[in-house]
């Protein structure tokens, strides 16, 4: 973990004149996490672009958690819901896999304390790290887990390692490591752009039996047709994983990100999807990756991330 400045990162407005119960805000909630009292939701860090940067994209990603943090200190919550934040894993010296080990334990320590954790990427190499640490989490259980990974995503990021895991690989990652456990490997991807993924990729996912619908396929019309393929889904999985790559996003709702989509999947499609995927009382960890300061016009992005976190925490225990 790196040192991180608490104070400095969660200030924000605070509502005078109004109930002070039900005017409060993140900031004024959030405790580090050497403070917790109770089970609550718990924010992690995962300061990487290193993944990103082997797999030739727009480097910049490593800046988004704190960043992401600022435009979550103002929005509501309740004083019912625990919240605390863990501070960063910082990948060092391009040791992304050391990093990935670090995300990993700390993610096991918080399931293992029974709190919600929300990883805050980076690019998204974070994956195998949070599902790693979910993993470890389950590993000593008597029954095999049945995990499952719900990623919104314009990318099915199945390559293979052949120089190193990087942003790309996480998912085929994941398949390798569900392999050795003896596990089966459970993936979903929705919003995949034909453009952005290979012919190999494609045959990659059939081969692994992904279940994964195109970002021409998830229109508000296509919604009852999704819904259902995404509970046949959740059906089959004990313990589901969500992870969202801003970059499944139309490019001007969220243009800072390392792969701006020319296309993408609308924010009122994916918020309908997220509120299924909390009604199934199987979520257990969530992260949020690709966002990239350095692109971002006027904080769009950084506000759609924001979003996104309400959506999935909802303000309420998930």
């Amino acid at each position: 973990m790196s040192e991180f400045d608490f104070k400095n990162i969660w200030t924000g407005r605070i509502d005078q004149g109004e109930i002070p119960e039900l005017s409060l805000r993140l900031h004024q909630l959030i405790k580090p996490l050497s403070e917790a009292d109770q089970v609550g939701l718990a924010l992690v860090g995962f300061c990487s672009d290193e993944g990103v940067r082997r797999n030739q994209g727009r480097v910049g990603a490593a800046q988004a958690p704190n960043q992401t943090r600022k435009f979550l200190a103002s929005i509501p919550w309740t004083a019912q819901q625990a919240v605390y934040d863990a501070g960063n894993v910082v990948c060092v010296d391009g040791d992304l896999e050391t990093a990935h080990q670090n995300l990993a334990q700390q993610v096991a320590q918080l399931l293992d304390q029974k709190h919600f954790p929300f990883v805050l990427g980076g690019g998204h190499e974070v994956a195998y790290g949070s599902w790693l640490g979910l993993a470890n989490h389950l590993a000593a259980r008597p029954t095999k887990p049945k995990i499952g990974i719900i990623n919104f995503d314009a990318h099915f990021d199945l390559r293979t390692a052949v120089n190193g895991c990087n942003s790309g690989t996480p998912f085929y990652q994941i398949a390798q490591a569900s392999h050795e456990r003896g596990w089966e490997f459970k993936y979903c991807c929705l919003g995949v752009s034909e453009m952005a993924n290979t012919q190999a990729l494609f045959q990659r996912a059939n081969e692994l039996k992904v279940s994964y619908r195109l970002d021409k396929q998830m229109t508000l019309n296509d919604l009852p047709a999704i819904q259902s393929q995404l509970q046949t889904f959740i059906d089959a999985c004990d313990h589901l994983y969500l992870t969202i790559d801003l970059d499944v996003l139309p490019a001007g709702v969220a243009p800072g990100v390392s792969a701006p989509a020319a296309r993408g999947v609308s924010l009122e499609v994916i918020e309908t999807l997220i509120a299924q995927i909390r009604a199934s009382q199987k979520l257990r960890l969530a992260d949020l990756a690709e966002y990239n300061p350095v692109y971002d016009q006027d904080s769009h992005t950084a506000r759609v991330a924001a979003r996104l976190f309400y959506s999935i925490t909802g303000g309420v225990n998930p």
